[in-house]
């Protein structure tokens, strides 16, 4: 078994451990109120936007999602906070100097003695969803889980649809899938453009991912027979009979979304193997992203 499956099959308990740790978080997250921008580098930027989408939606306050490298430095945030595994991505450290003094920061990493942290005002870390893979799997969700808990969600149903997904058996036709396009509405959009991301690293394998009332402007042209749509969360009036007309097989459950992003990991090892790829060891990748 690679890394990577171990560190999928561990999520719903590291679920409920960021659940315990949110309560415990004190003045390090954002409290109701707050301006808040959430930044973060590839994987954790999907996981931004979701926090941000579902923050904005608990009415607890303005939040933005932005990519690290792209803060706007004339914008003014009560708190800024980041997410990074390693806490060694130089983006989100350059970031984390330059708003010292201008608004609070909060890093939330899996190592609370690397640069980033060090940096921050305040530091969540999260050892227990570390990592020895390249790709991210569960850390990514325990830092969106953690979040989650912090406004007021139940964790625990979550956890329990992740068990699931990890016991239900991968259909050989989304293995066998020519390409394979993920969708989502609100927080979930996140969730689908990482599903994306995760296909493409460990498989390299042809994917895309679109908000959902996007689809039907242009990239549902693709769908076909032999080819998969998936959607994250309720489909959109109509949608999924606009894309059972294209031949495409059409996913989805009334499962957690972050359960089902748990599903889609599993397929992207699994198509990784079946290309004879090793999904530890994508290539051309990196643990970390440090510029020199």
């Amino acid at each position: 078994m690679s890394f990577t499956q171990e560190e999928i099959a561990t999520q719903p308990e590291c679920w409920l451990r960021a659940a315990e740790a949110a309560a415990s978080a004190g003045d390090a997250l954002p409290s109701p109120g707050e301006e808040v921008a959430v930044v973060g580098c590839g994987t954790s930027l999907y996981m931004a936007r979701s926090y941000a989408s579902l923050r904005e939606e608990a009415g607890h306050g303005r939040t933005d999602a932005f990519a690290a490298s792209q803060f706007p430095a004339g914008r003014r945030y009560d708190r800024i906070v980041a997410l990074t595994r390693s806490g060694t991505t130089t983006e989100v450290i350059d970031l984390i100097a330059a708003v010292q003094g201008a608004a609070a920061s909060t890093v939330i990493t899996a190592d609370g003695s690397t640069p980033a942290a060090v940096a921050a005002d305040h530091v969540l870390s999260l050892p227990f969803a570390d990592e020895q893979s390249v790709v991210q799997t569960r850390f990514a969700t325990t830092a969106l889980a953690l979040l989650r808990a912090h406004l007021g969600e139940d964790l625990a149903p979550a956890a329990q649809d992740a068990r699931r997904a990890l016991a239900e058996p991968l259909d050989p036709r989304w293995v066998q899938a020519g390409q394979v396009t993920f969708l989502g509405t609100g927080w979930t959009g996140g969730l689908a453009d990482e599903a994306a991301l995760k296909m493409r690293e460990a498989a390299g394998a042809w994917t895309e991912s679109y908000l959902a009332m996007e689809y039907r402007h242009g990239p549902i042209s693709i769908a076909a027979p032999g080819r998969v749509v998936w959607v994250f969360g309720p489909a959109p009036a109509g949608l999924s009979e606009d894309i059972t007309r294209t031949g495409a097989i059409l996913v989805g459950s009334d499962r957690d979304p972050l359960a089902e992003l748990v599903l889609a990991q599993r397929l992207a090892v699994a198509c990784a193997e079946a290309a004879g790829l090793d999904p530890d060891r994508p290539r051309n990748l990196t643990r970390s992203v440090v510029l020199v």
